[in-house]
């Protein structure tokens, strides 16, 4: 076997070399590739979904089972984060259960998919995050690209349902076996932590699968990078609720907004811990010349995967072919790979404008609205304040955005002096 692993068929057959160099590489993409700041902007987007992913779990799980069941189950799974966060989702919970009350048959239907959509935003920029750490330009068409984001949040709504119901369970099981009051909780919370270990690694393992424009990795080399995360987030989760419980105190900063900081705060962490996962995965297949995609073995160059149709060299801070060719006769170059351009940190990609941003500005404009007390803007406003914003971020038409953008202002006044 080649002493730095060119030869692996698996990462956990990769010679402590070969690791090392991977080690070394990951830390410098991490930062090449800004994965804090992607992170950051990943967390903005989890934010926004989260209260259309929470209708869509209350929505789901209350055709089975009663609102007050619902709450108490989802209580349950939120408690294993940090107290702060439990507690601004717990509010927010009680609140979609009051709001969802009474609808039945199509209107849950209905209500449901406009709660699936609302979230597919979040794993719309997971997607995004997982191409760059990939090394990947996006190559799916765009219903493709949102067909694969709603799957995501259909997986991510499925699987709190079962994991909130797998801890009912659990707990019905711990009374019905009548185990030692002092001895239960414990033995409850340690196979609670261990199951929710390995349902994060198999749901991280998921989405480094599927959310990548490339193609598929089998999963054999998606398995160091997901225990990695799982286990990373195990011990954030652990470590942040102490720290937020005993050392930092939101609260006394930011006042009531502390709940929020604390659930943002979470949200990027975790999402930081994802990516990094994916750069440990991602150079664990540049690593070695094996094909490590799925199907029959392909040559490198036709595996449709960056990294897995390069292989690093032994700089670490270079990337070759397996194989290198001669110089050219006629005094060209010879055919080095390096990592696409639109990953370096000096020719950053520009961010394409995100379906529906300017919808969701409009109506968050309107929600401000509200909150100030001023009267109710319809959604015809709405749909001007959302082509006018979309409009004034293209060239040549910023002046018919901005019309637009003030006939919605008129159309607000006139509504207020009726």
């Amino acid at each position: 076997m080649d002493a730095k692993g060119r030869d692996a068929t698996s990462p956990w057959k990769m010679p402590l070399a070969g690791w090392k160099q991977v080690a070394v590489r990951v830390w410098n993409e991490s930062g090449d590739d800004n994965i804090g700041l992607i992170a950051a902007g990943v967390a903005f987007y989890g934010f926004l979904a989260l209260v259309p992913l929470l209708t869509a779990i209350l929505l789901c799980y209350g055709i089975f089972a009663d609102p007050k069941t619902v709450v108490e189950d989802m209580q349950a799974l939120t408690s294993l984060v940090p107290a702060d966060v439990a507690r601004t989702v717990g509010a927010q919970l009680m609140e979609l259960v009051q709001s969802s009350d009474g609808k039945k048959g199509f209107g849950i239907l209905i209500a449901l998919a406009l709660a699936i959509f609302g979230a597919r935003n979040g794993a719309g920029a997971i997607i995004t995050a997982l191409n760059i750490a990939y090394e990947e330009q996006e190559k799916r068409s765009f219903i493709m690209v949102n067909l694969t984001a709603l799957a995501i949040t259909a997986a991510a709504v499925l699987a709190a349902i079962l994991a909130a119901s797998a801890l009912t369970a659990l707990a019905a099981l711990g009374r019905w076996m009548h185990y030692d009051a002092t001895v239960l909780p414990l033995l409850g919370t340690v196979v609670t932590y261990v199951l929710l270990t390995l349902a994060g690694a198999g749901a991280a393992a998921a989405l480094y699968r599927v959310g990548p424009s490339r193609g598929k990795a089998q999963w054999t080399w998606l398995s160091a990078g997901s225990i990695f995360s799982a286990l990373l987030w195990l011990g954030l989760t652990l470590g942040f609720g102490a720290y937020v419980r005993y050392i930092a105190k939101f609260d006394a900063t930011y006042g009531s907004l502390g709940a929020v900081v604390a659930l943002l705060t979470f949200l990027y962490l975790a999402s930081y811990v994802l990516l990094f996962g994916a750069e440990l995965n991602s150079e664990l297949e540049h690593q070695t010349a094996k094909d490590t995609t799925t199907g029959a073995p392909q040559p490198m160059g036709t595996r449709r995967a960056w990294v897995a149709d390069h292989v690093a060299a032994d700089g670490d801070a270079e990337d070759a072919p397996a194989k290198p060719k001669p110089p050219e006769p006629s005094g060209a170059a010879p055919n080095v790979a390096t990592r696409p351009v639109a990953r370096t940190p000096s020719t950053p990609a520009a961010p394409a404008p995100e379906p529906g941003t300017g919808f969701v500005a409009g109506r968050a404009v309107a929600r401000a609205a509200r909150i100030s007390g001023l009267p109710k803007i319809g959604w015809v406003t709405t749909g001007l304040v959302t082509v006018g914003l979309a409009m004034v971020r293209r060239r040549g038409k910023a002046g018919a955005g901005v019309a637009l953008i003030a006939a919605a202002t008129g159309l607000s006044w006139l509504r207020a002096r009726d």
